[in-house]
């Protein structure tokens, strides 16, 4: 198989790289990360370039590249060079705003799609509850038809970016008794008896993620996307997208963390010699650029395989745990390698290694993962 990028796919990796070295960068990515800023600004220079309709076909007013999982990776890649949670801000929205190109009705695209396009609206996905996390088919909470309305009750978890204004969460929610009964509403998050408490967590500091409280949350009948019963389906689609754009940011990021580490080695003295010189970090760099190299091809391979219209599911878990066990052992050998420096946030990898543990738990479990492909192996 032939993994070299085409032309296009060139020009599109230096351009997305372009942009995020111009607009945003180390340092504003370290000022967000510290005051738990979302960046907003980014996002709307993102949607001047259309780029956030990336995954919306071009009929709907995107870019079409729902058809074409490579150039996705390669930008996710990109946008996670310097942060997971830049890259979740931006991503998050992106592949939620998919859901309702492809089952949503004209008029729920005509009122979440366009403004989301215009960098105005946000999209938020809600599957997690206190009580089901990575058992998600064990969710309780629930929304009955009451006449012509929705009731929605129970509480929710994890729910990344939720908070901002303008943001409508697809929220998975059982509507029948069977264990796969689900189906997704459509929930402004300023719709009356939705309470949204954000969480203090040790990543996810731009995004934010929270947890969510419905009491008799009412609903108008045409906040279903899809069809009754449907959810857990459009749930499985959603979660390929999902999982290969965390795979591809993880690279950008474990690229930009083995650079920063090389860059440290090769400047740094000690006992009259460059860090560098020293073999057991000699090797160790070595060790992780291969690594590297197979998170790479992986990644790529699923989102070929995607491209190609096959049933990627295992494929796609394969390339996320990879990369996320490799991020993870990358900025593990950076924080040895900087020592007392890679406490400091100015040196970016206490942000790198934080990013990358959580990369082993957000959108699906290292445990979830291998358990999706050990079915996929017939065990």
């Amino acid at each position: 198989m032939d993994f070299s990028f085409t032309e296009e796919q060139r020009m599109w990796r230096d351009v997305v790289n372009s942009f995020m070295d111009r607009q945003f960068g180390r340092d504003l990515t370290l000022q967000h990360d510290l005051s738990r800023e979302f960046p907003e600004e980014l996002y709307r220079k993102m949607a001047a370039e259309g780029w956030l309709g990336l995954l919306i076909p071009e009929e709907q007013g995107g870019l079409g590249m729902d058809r074409d999982p490579v150039m996705f990776a390669i930008f996710c890649e990109a946008i996670g060079k310097y942060s997971l949670d830049t890259a979740a801000c931006i991503m998050t929205s992106m592949f939620t705003a998919g859901n309702v190109a492809r089952h949503g009705t004209a008029e729920q695209r005509a009122r979440y799609l366009d403004p989301f396009l215009a960098g105005e609206a946000k999209f938020a996905i809600s599957i997690s509850e206190p009580q089901s996390g990575s058992d998600a088919a064990g969710a309780r909470s629930t929304a009955r038809l009451d006449g012509d309305e929705w009731v929605v009750k129970g509480s929710k978890v994890w729910c990344s970016g939720a908070h901002h204004p303008d943001t409508c969460i697809q929220m998975m929610l059982r509507t029948g008794e069977g264990r796969y009964d689900f189906s997704v509403l459509l929930i402004p998050n300023d719709t009356p008896g939705l309470e949204i408490q954000k969480m203090d967590t040790l990543v996810r500091k731009s995004l934010g993620t929270t947890s969510l409280f419905m009491d008799d949350l009412r609903l108008p009948q045409d906040a279903l996307l899809g069809e009754v019963g449907r959810g857990w389906q459009y749930i499985g689609e959603h979660l390929n997208f999902e999982r290969l754009s965390i795979a591809a940011s993880h690279l950008g990021s474990a690229r930009t963390a083995l650079d920063d580490t090389v860059k440290y080695l090769s400047e740094r003295m000690a006992f009259g010699r460059k860090l560098s010189d020293f073999q057991v970090l000699k090797h160790r760099m070595a060790e992780d650029q291969a690594r590297l190299s197979a998170a790479y091809y992986l990644v790529y391979a699923a989102a070929s395989a995607l491209a190609r219209g096959e049933d990627a599911t295992a494929l796609v878990a394969q390339a996320k745990l990879i990369t996320s066990q490799t991020l993870f052992d990358i900025t593990t050998n950076g924080m040895q390698a900087l020592g007392g420096y890679a406490q400091l946030p100015e040196y970016h990898m206490e942000r790198y290694f934080r990013e990358a543990k959580h990369g082993m738990v957000g959108g699906g479990t290292n445990e979830i993962l291998r358990s999706i492909i050990a079915k996929s192996m017939g065990i």
